[in-house]
């Protein structure tokens, strides 16, 4: 019987961790840019166009609106 809960225990525990693993973007664009999709990574870095940058997400989409851009939609 034990075998059994803790079976289900990691069964849980793996499946709760999918749900971490999950990537949010959003759409910037400036007067000097195109459109671009800034993500979230599941590390909570920024990527862009795939390419962690290195930087928090918060950090990263900060720096990016003092910078005159505009972000927001998904």
């Amino acid at each position: 019987m034990k075998n059994i809960l803790y079976t289900i225990l990691l069964l849980v525990v793996i499946t709760s961790c999918k749900d971490d693993d999950s990537v949010t973007c959003t759409t910037c664009d400036s007067p000097q840019t195109s459109p671009f999709e800034v993500c979230n990574e599941s590390n909570g870095n920024a990527s862009v166009n795939g390419e962690d940058t290195g930087t928090r997400y918060d950090i990263y989409i900060e720096g990016l609106v003092e910078a005159g851009a505009t972000c927001g939609g998904g």
